[in-house]
This record gives structure tokens, sequence and C-alpha cells, in this order.
């Protein structure tokens, strides 16, 4: 009896045992598949910051020694032109207060943004900042590269109207019409920062990664209003206005010639001499005037036109790779990271910052005022600034009134 009861206790005791045991098993395996979706985003989530840049000790002098150089010429180059047209009096112009925003736009890149994306890229490409200031970083990455291109976007807008309507043009052209154009520029460029900010569009953002959100929506109306939407504009403006100077050009294409400039002396002698021939002279004086105030106007399509076209072709180089691979980026990789090679991405990137660099040598090198202020800043004549610029205008006036022929 007693044996037949332990046999019993000893089956029931297996049976429950192995009961306790499946059951176990089968809480496991929920567990396993209850976590295992969590497992897989953590590991989405981690996955984007698996791509690190290895560099050895001479490349990242190498390349440190070429990203500082880059961020210190376009801090020196965008503040001589905050500080040239601010501090010297004949460039105090409305039509310049555009190019100081290009100026605080760029030099606010290469401030605020420039030092920590050197800094992530020569540790190899992972974020060390946090997760709070990533968001700062972002925002003050994409308002400031907006405002920069949305900048150059008016100016050429600035640039047609000028040349398409010159004498309604100056009467609008007022101090306090440019602000308000800058400030409007400045606050669209502000828009695109804040969805991210405010739940629309959340930054893909972790310890070891800081991108800007790859929503499909967010990503096609940022690119468009940051890019696309002002590359557009600027090469509209750019055709009209080179139509505009080649009207100008099949207009003067016969233009003062050596000969009319002897005509012009012999006239001179003759009044002189003859006073019966001053009529004629003062005819012929008003018409050479004139013909020299259209030379002008022509002169000045022609160089608007190069101007722009150079500045066109520098933004369309320098921004249009990256904006493509960022619009087409979570199309391709999805809307949880980027799948793009980080060195292509990094390449890019610093190419886009290269025209922050490059715009205020542009408008130097076709603006002789500008110019000619650069060259005394920097050797240190800042005493009689504005005399020297008057002085060198009188003198290329004088010089194309002798030579006519020079303004072509």
């Amino acid at each position: 009896m007693r044996s037949s009861l332990s046999e019993d206790s000893l089956q029931d005791h297996v049976v429950s045992s192995l009961t306790s045991k499946i059951l176990d098993l089968r809480v496991g395996t929920v567990q396993d598949t209850a976590t295992s979706p969590a497992l897989s985003l953590m590991e989405n989530e981690t996955s984007c910051g698996e791509q690190i840049l290895s560099y050895g000790k001479m490349e990242k002098v190498l390349i440190g020694g070429v990203l500082t150089m880059l961020t210190f010429l376009t801090i020196c180059g965008n503040l001589l032109v905050v500080i040239s047209v601010c501090f010297v009096k004949k460039l105090k112009q409305p039509s310049n207060y555009l190019i100081v925003s290009l100026a605080v736009a760029d030099l606010s890149v290469a401030v605020a943004v420039m030092p920590f994306v050197s800094i992530t890229d020569l540790i190899g490409g992972q974020w060390i900042f946090g997760r709070v200031f990533c968001n700062v970083f972002i925002a003050m990455d994409v308002m400031c590269c907006t405002a920069s291109i949305m900048t150059l976007c008016v100016i050429s807008i600035d640039r047609y109207l000028g040349i398409t309507k010159p004498l309604t043009y100056p009467v609008r052209q007022s101090g306090k019409c440019m602000a308000k154009i800058v400030l409007f520029v400045w606050l669209l460029s502000a828009s695109i920062t804040l969805p991210p900010l405010f739940g629309w569009a959340q930054n893909v953002n972790d310890d070891n990664v800081c991108l800007i959100s790859q929503d499909l929506g967010y990503t096609v109306y940022s690119t468009a209003v940051a890019f696309y939407i002002p590359m557009s504009v600027m090469l509209i403006m750019y055709y009209r206005i080179y139509r505009a100077a080649k009207i100008s050009v099949a207009k003067h294409a016969i233009a003062i010639t050596p000969k009319a400039v002897e005509d012009s002396t012999d006239c001179v002698s003759a009044v002189l001499k003859l006073q019966r021939e001053v009529e004629e002279c003062a005819s012929f004086s008003r018409l050479l005037r004139s013909e020299r105030r259209n030379i002008s106007i022509f002169k000045r399509e022609q160089k608007a036109a190069a101007t722009l076209g150079i500045v066109v072709g520098a933004f369309s180089v320098c921004w249009l790779p990256f904006f493509l691979l960022s619009t087409a980026r979570p199309f391709v990789c999805g809307v949880r990271c980027s799948c793009v090679p980080l060195w292509v991405e990094r390449t890019l990137l610093w190419l886009g910052y290269a025209n922050s660099l490059i715009n205020p040598f542009i408008y130097a090198f076709f603006n002789r005022d500008l110019r000619t202020t650069y060259q005394n800043i920097i050797c240190c004549r800042y005493r009689n600034i504005n005399r020297k610029l008057s002085a060198a205008s009188m003198h290329e006036a004088l010089r194309l009134a002798e030579r006519p022929e020079l303004m072509m």
C-alpha cells in the first residue's frame, strides 16, 4: 500500500515538474516573442552608428588641417564683408544689406556648425555632444544654410529688378524695405527648423547618431523650400538678365570708335577757334553723352549677368549633390537611419559648406569698392578708406571720359 502510494506520488511529482517546465518554456517563448520587436528596434536604432570612419594618425592631421583652414577662411572672408559694409560709408547702401545678410548667414555656418561637424568627422562620425544639443545643432545648421541659400535667391531678384527697372527700382530700394526683406528671409529659414522641435518629424537622435528627420513629407518640404525653389528662381533670373544683356549687345553693336573720339577732340579744338561751330559741337556732345549712358547701362547688364552666372554656377556645384542625396535618402534607406556610406555624406556636406567660403570672394571679385576695402583692411590701412574709394571712383570716371572706347 505504501509502495503504491509512493509510486503514485512519484508519478505526480514527475508530471508536475514536466508541466512546470513546459509552462516555463512557453512563457519564455512568449517573452522572447514580446521582446524581439524591442530588441530589433534597438538594433535598428543603433545600426545608424555602425558606420564609423577609421583614420590613421597622418590622415587625422591632414583632414583636421583642411577642415580647420576651410572654417578659418570662411570666418575671415565673411567678417571682411560685414566690417566693410558696416564701417565704410560709401558701402552703406540698401542693396548691400543683402550682402551683409548673406555674410552673416555664412559666418554663422562657420562659427556654429562647422567646428562640431569637424570634431565629429575626426573621431569617426560618432556624435558625442548629447541628445539635447543634437536638436539645437540641427536647427542651427538648417536655419543658417537655408538663410544663405535664400539670400542668394533674393540677391538674384534684386539684381534683375535693378537691370530691368532702372528708373523705378531706386525709389523702391529703401533701407526699410531691404530690412523687411532680410527679416522675411530669416523667418522663413527658421520655419524649416520648427517641425522637428514641435513633434511633426523627429530627428534621428541617440547616443551615437545625430541626423535630421528622415520623414518623407518633411524631407520633401524642407528640401523644396531650402533649395529647389530658390535654385529655380535663381536660374530664371539669370536667364532673364542674360537675355537682357544679349539684347543690349545687339543694340550696341556699333559702338563709339576711336574715330568718334578723334572727331570729339577736333570738335573741342573747333570750339576754341570758331564760335560758329558751338551749336554743332553741343549737339554732338549730347549724342556722345547719351551713347556713354547707354554703354554704361550695357556694361552694368553684362557685369550683372557675369556675376550672377558665377554665383549660380558655384551654388549649384556646391549644394546640388548634397540635396539630391538628402531627397533620395529616406526613399531608399527608410526613415530610421541612413544607409549611405558616411564618407559620401560628409564629402557632399563639406562641399555645400564650401559655398559659404567662396561667396564673399565672388562678390569682391566683381565689386571694385569691396576689393579696395578688403585690401586696405588686410593691410591695416584703416584711415581715409572712404576718401580712397571716392578718389578711385573719380579716377575711373576721368579715365573713361578720356577714353570712351574702354567702356566697351
